[in-house]
């Protein structure tokens, strides 16, 4: 590899040959000048600098008149700014134009060194750093997959897994990115399992259980909601826990994140089924026989999440003596999204404020059928960074910028999550049999029992029963299911797409965040 090369301007060059000396036995190169107008026409000429150093009081052009032009030149050259005090006023303006760090007058070698392994050797240290802690914690996962015992230890086992995903996405170690993917799969087979054995019990002993879909709101929003305070709940359709800690740097510049919590998705992990959960207060089964005009099975035509809104005032009408004001906004269109920022003070008339937000999961769904976004979001890393880069520039961060204003609480959560799917599972089904890739449910499916978590009497899992003898069948981990008729085909056209549906950590442990304005 070759040496760093570092230009350096400075009108005192005789003063630096202690540092340049010193520098060079380390392997660093070094063009030196001695003004801002030879260091712009050293770099215009050869561009091969790695790092610019440039002194604050330079004859002539300044420091920071050099700095401004070398980053109209190239915004992401790393910038060291050298100066004789630490002249707020300077330094403010110096960092305001971007210098990657400065350096106060005189200038030790080894400071130098530090700032130039910080700037150039940093990806590659952070690397070393990552991978040696991972291995380190590698064993202790495997020993907790294989040892855990309750949900609050795979819920831990999942955070530190998706902490590792996140670690490992900045140092860039292919090969021990795909060790990581590994363990998740290992740790998602168990997490099925543990599902499988637990998941009726959850049902039958709602004391006993983690919170779910269908005691969300009762649990988590209810308790927050008071006279003269408004709660504004955001439910962001498919939102995986990683994808919010890929979103939360943003949010945590004018948030104070209060609490970061988990809930338990229902099965099946849908749209249709947990999101009507959550806002009716019920499991599907209850809702269907209580509201049965706002029900719609698989195998129905029409919308299946048309009556949400009714279903959180009849949720609300049986929490409270007198009925708060809530408003429910169901953001599906760009010109929805677009008007809300503007229409944030409506928000605030509200003890609750409902906003759904449905960017993410069509952003999934879009993806496998749009060839430009299967690269955009070829993977888990991709598919975090597209989240942010959304987020970052979307008008429910600008609706946010403007509620951090006022005296508001904030719940960032969603319904569930999604699994990029790698593994096919062979099913026969007749022509009513639902076509989700991740459950299917129907009178006479035909499945090798080992492939799935079944459920043969729905009712008992508080799910419809759109026939007496219909079951329902769920993926585990990555699979996806497929069809013996044109299988290669679907095969090729499926794999690698997200979706959800099933069971996996990524789709069933969902986030809920507590905001407070800083």
């Amino acid at each position: 590899m070759e040496a760093a090369k570092i230009l350096w301007a400075d009108d005192e060059l005789d003063l630096l040959k202690p540092q340049v000396y010193f520098l060079e036995k380390k392997g660093y190169r070094f063009v030196l000048v001695s003004n801002g107008h030879d260091a712009l026409e050293e770099y215009t000429q050869h561009k091969d600098i790695d790092v610019v150093f440039l002194d604050e009081s330079m004859p002539g052009l300044s420091g920071l008149e050099t700095l401004a032009k070398f980053k109209a030149i190239n915004p992401n050259l790393p910038v060291v700014m050298i100066t004789k005090n630490e002249t707020e006023n300077i330094m403010e303006e110096a960092i305001g134009s971007q210098i990657d760090d400065y350096l106060i007058k005189p200038v030790n070698p080894h400071q130098v060194l530090l700032t130039l392994k910080k700037l150039i050797d940093n990806k590659r240290l952070v690397q070393e750093k990552t991978t040696s802690s991972y291995l380190q914690d590698f064993r202790n996962i495997s020993l907790q997959i294989n040892s855990v015992s309750d949900l609050k230890g795979w819920i831990e086992i999942y955070k530190g897994i998706i902490g590792w995903e996140l670690k490992l996405d900045q140092s860039e170690n292919t090969e021990m990115t795909n060790i990581l993917a590994t363990q998740k799969t290992e740790a998602n087979n168990e997490f099925a399992k543990f599902v499988g054995k637990h998941y009726q019990e959850w049902i039958d002993k709602p004391e006993k259980a983690p919170i779910m879909s269908h005691r969300l709101i009762k649990e988590k929003i209810i308790p927050l909601m008071a006279p003269n305070k408004t709660v504004v709940m955001i439910l962001l359709d498919n939102l995986r826990f990683d994808q919010w800690k890929a979103i939360e740097p943003k949010i945590s510049e004018r948030y104070r994140i209060h609490e970061e919590e988990q809930f338990i998705s229902i099965l099946p992990t849908s749209t249709q089924y947990s999101r009507n959960a959550i806002f009716a207060g019920m499991l599907p089964a209850q809702i269907e026989q209580r509201y049965e005009d706002w029900w719609l099975n698989d195998n129905e035509k029409g919308g299946k999440n048309m009556h949400e809104s009714e279903l959180l005032e009849k949720q609300l009408a049986r929490h409270f003596k007198t009925m708060p004001k809530f408003s429910y906004n169901k953001i599906t269109q760009v010109q929805d999204a677009k008007a809300l920022p503007d229409a944030y003070a409506n928000l605030l008339d509200n003890q609750l404020s409902v906003i759904v937000y449905n960017f993410i999961d069509m952003l999934s769904h879009a993806r496998t059928e749009m060839e430009v976004l299967k690269e955009l979001a070829g993977d888990e890393k991709a598919y975090r960074s597209l989240t942010s880069s959304w987020f970052s520039n979307s008008p429910l961060w600008a609706l946010l910028q403007k509620l951090a204003e006022k005296k508001v609480t904030v719940v960032i959560t969603t319904d569930h999550g999604t699994i990029r799917v790698k593994s096919p599972v062979k099913v026969v089904g007749d022509r009513e049999t639902t076509t989700n890739l991740r459950y299917k449910v129907g009178r006479n499916l035909n499945y090798d029992r080992k492939d799935v978590f079944e459920i043969k009497d729905p009712k008992k899992a508080g799910l419809p029963s759109p026939n007496l003898s219909s079951t329902f069948i769920f993926t585990k981990n990555d699979g996806f299911f497929l069809y013996p008729n044109n299988y290669n085909y679907y095969h090729n056209y499926f794999l690698h797409s997200f979706q959800h549906g099933g069971i996996s950590m990524e789709e069933m442990i969902c986030p809920i965040i507590t905001l407070f304005p800083k």
